[in-house]
């Protein structure tokens, strides 16, 4: 415990199940207000248009106020940051719902009409009374803590990526040759990790190393557009893993308990580990690619030490994301999400599906395995042609890594 998008219309912001059967002093709260508005916070996230790495940060800073404003009223477990004792009328699914709602609100104040109406439902579930008032000033105090704590983390910094090009180090790539995306991210502080560097990653290979010419060779054959390897199956996994795996996550877990529901306080806790977990191993991630920045496949190919080995017409299925390569972002987080549903649900019985609408699809899969979930995402961004294996298989690694630390030492029972 510490001391201290896609655009969502009125109607549809309706649409998501705001309005619940009214609670009163005998009916427990209602767990859906906790995936309500983690799907609003998706709805907000995507229409501010936060870039996906980025997006991790802001749902952890959702769930983190939420999770403290319910288990301040429920107990069960020890708060992130420190709160004031609740009254003992006080309704946690109003608490849950304000937290939301005012962490949105500062962070999204263009979307304050939609987060208005969303609440303003949210509030017509419980009557009028002590518990809703009360409720209210749990979760406004929630979000108010998280919020002051994170004033100064470092977020928006104007930090730049200044490299000098030669081979094995990261370049702006075709076709938009635009530059690091989100650099400061590396630099924030995390919201379980003492440090971005505190879990170390074994860092980039050699370009003379049999390692790194074997798996240039592997991208070079499953990872190109129109001449690969890859089987049809291979390429709608590899579309389906392209779209943002934070999202994905996100939304799979909303439908989990949607199927098989927590109570309240497991509700918001569940969100607050896999958010949070997101976040750091993002952060972590980003800050091994600002001190190390390798080449993507896609200039290694078509720039090759070797001339005879070039190949200036090779394209990847999909553009190459704006950052350097090592480690590889969608690993991390994905890493990450898997090790926290592991524990939630075990590591052979996820009973998780997963959306996407990648090119030209719209598409869900189910997975149980945690195995079979790490295996297919990193098998993906290689048959996109945007990353090595080296930088998939330390990305998962180092996922697992933060989100086992992290859960190790927060949310735990009080």
């Amino acid at each position: 415990m510490r001391s201290t998008i896609l655009a969502a219309s009125a109607a549809a912001v309706l649409s998501v199940g705001l309005v619940a059967p009214v609670a009163s002093a005998e009916r427990p709260a209602d767990p859906a207000v906790v995936t309500t508005w983690n799907q609003v916070a998706a709805d907000t996230i995507a229409k501010a248009g936060v870039p996906v790495q980025a997006s991790a940060l802001y749902f952890g800073f959702v769930s983190l106020a939420t999770y403290d404003a319910v288990v301040t009223i429920e107990g069960g477990y020890e708060p992130y940051l420190r709160q004031p004792r609740a009254h003992r009328k006080a309704s946690s699914q109003i608490a849950a719902a304000t937290a939301a709602y005012k962490t949105l609100r500062h962070y999204f104040p263009a979307s304050a009409a939609d987060l208005d109406l969303a609440y303003d439902s949210s509030l017509a579930t419980v009557p009028n009374g002590v518990g809703k008032t009360e409720g209210v000033k749990v979760g406004e105090r929630a979000a108010q803590a998280l919020i002051d704590e994170r004033a100064h983390d470092g977020r928006d910094a104007p930090i730049t990526l200044n490299v000098t090009p030669k081979p094995g180090v990261w370049r702006p790539t075709p076709p938009a040759l635009a530059p690091m995306s989100t650099p400061w991210l590396g630099f924030v502080d995390p919201l379980t990790l003492r440090s971005p560097k505190q879990i170390k990653v074994r860092g980039v290979y050699s370009i003379k190393s049999r390692a790194y010419a074997k798996d240039v060779e592997e991208v070079r054959a499953w990872g190109e557009k129109d001449e690969s390897v890859r089987s049809a199956h291979q390429t709608e996994t590899a579309l389906f893993w392209s779209v943002s795996p934070v999202q994905q996550y996100q939304a799979a877990l909303r439908d989990r308990l949607k199927r098989h529901p927590f109570d309240i306080a497991r509700s918001a806790r569940a969100f607050a580990m896999l958010s949070s977990a997101n976040a750091d191993a993002l952060i972590a991630c980003w800050r091994t690619k600002y001190d190390d920045p390798f080449w993507r496949p896609v200039t290694a190919i078509r720039e090759a030490v070797d001339p005879a080995k070039r190949d200036l017409d090779w394209e990847p299925l999909i553009a190459t994301p704006p950052y350097p390569e090592y480690a590889s972002g969608h690993a991390c987080v994905s890493g990450s999400a898997s090790e926290v549903f592991a524990r939630l649900f075990g590591k052979r019985s996820l009973d998780l599906n997963i959306s996407s609408t990648g090119p030209g699809t719209t598409i869900t899969r189910h997975y149980d395995s945690a195995r079979a979930l790490d295996k297919e995402t990193m098998n993906a961004r290689v048959w996109l042609g945007i990353h090595f294996r080296w930088a998939m298989d330390d990305g998962n690694k180092l996922g697992h890594q933060i989100a086992s630390w992290a859960m190790k030492r927060e949310f735990q029972r009080d």
